[in-house]
């Protein structure tokens, strides 16, 4: 998996212009939660889309960055967390048990 590391909160609007192109991907990831981890590595595990950019955020190292987020795409702050950002706004969010990479795929070709 090619994660863009997501260390900026200057990212996000390099995120929205990408978005506006095709969608765009954000995993945020605590790194101090086993389900967390065990999210992380399913969605690893099933990831194909090699063409859509992927941000990975380590929210506890850039927990201010999660907030940005969750304010400027109107979703709820969770973790672990998956959306999908298109044309600037985030038509599809999952978390926990419900991150699937076969339920974001029709959000990538869309």
């Amino acid at each position: 998996m090619n994660w863009i590391p997501l260390t900026d909160e200057k990212q996000l609007a390099e995120i929205v212009e990408t978005s506006q192109e095709k969608p765009v991907v954000i995993f945020k990831h605590s790194t101090r939660c086993s389900i967390s981890s065990t999210a992380l590595n399913r969605f690893e595990r099933a990831w194909d889309s090699e063409n859509t950019p992927a941000y990975y955020l380590d929210l506890i190292a850039y927990r201010p960055i999660s907030g940005q987020i969750a304010e400027q795409f109107t979703v709820e702050h969770q973790s672990p967390q998956v959306l999908v950002i298109d044309k600037g706004a985030c038509p599809y969010s999952a978390t926990h048990w419900d991150i699937s990479v076969d339920e974001i795929k029709p959000y990538l070709n869309a």
